[in-house]
């Protein structure tokens, strides 16, 4: 993220569970598709990696705590990242929008409702500290008790709060790494987090790629690690380092 193709999107127009606050081409379709995967996993089901059974709430909040523990750490705001064209306060800005927007739309406000107040700079002056406090809102929100097996109104319509979940854990947990080997801080995820992301978006990346919010896949050697290939389905090259 991006989960995205940042080098043709505009940054400020990049939602990835919201792709363009106009809609979608082929909603109806987007909206039956992720109603019918969350249907057959079950509103809050269990992703089983071996023989640790992890849930969209227990994914989401290990991606959010690594994503906030390597954000404490940042520094050098413009400093490159993988995301062509984006710099490190560009990049925690983008995350920072995420978490504001998620509290509104865990509580039942729409896309229009919440307007573009969370639009432009959301770091101002501390960065570390607004990002921070954006994320524990974020995580307050998505807690909350029922939360998750409510319904969210995304640009493409009525979809599955656990859905939507989902994809904020691969937004933290992916921006996470992008921030991560940007500054120079430990890249490696929680390998379980990664098993289940993985796991979760094996059905969701050839839909994501149609609608051009991820690149293509980075080829890897034979023997490549769980998270390498995770990387590399949202079209991250894993040997990414800053003078590349």
């Amino acid at each position: 993220m991006p989960l995205i193709d940042a080098e043709s999107l505009d940054p400020r127009a990049v939602r990835l569970a919201r792709p363009g606050r106009g809609g979608v081409r082929g909603g109806a379709v987007i909206r039956e598709r992720l109603s019918r995967r969350a249907e057959k996993r079950g509103t809050n089901s269990l992703i089983n990696g071996d023989d640790r059974p992890m849930d969209v709430l227990e994914l989401y909040r290990r991606s959010l705590d690594w994503y906030v523990g390597t954000v404490r750490g940042a520094g050098r705001w413009d400093a490159p990242t993988p995301c062509a064209g984006w710099d490190v306060r560009t990049l925690v800005n983008h995350v920072a929008s995420e978490d504001r927007w998620t509290a509104p739309l865990f509580g039942g406000q729409t896309i229009e409702q919440v307007g573009d107040r969370f639009e432009g700079d959301l770091l101002g002056a501390d960065p570390v500290g607004n990002a921070v406090d954006a994320a524990q809102e974020a995580g307050r929100a998505v807690a909350e008790p029922g939360a998750i097996d409510r319904t969210v109104r995304l640009s493409f319509g009525a979809t599955p709060a656990a859905e939507y979940a989902y994809q904020l854990a691969a937004e933290h947990l992916i921006h996470g790494w992008d921030l991560a080997v940007a500054i120079g801080a430990d890249r490696n995820l929680d390998p379980d987090a990664v098993h289940a992301c993985a796991e979760w978006f094996a059905s969701q990346e050839d839909l994501f790629r149609s609608w051009g919010v991820i690149g293509p896949r980075v080829e890897l050697p034979a023997g490549a690690t769980e998270q390498d290939r995770l990387l590399s389905s949202f079209g991250r090259d894993p040997a990414w380092r800053p003078n590349t």
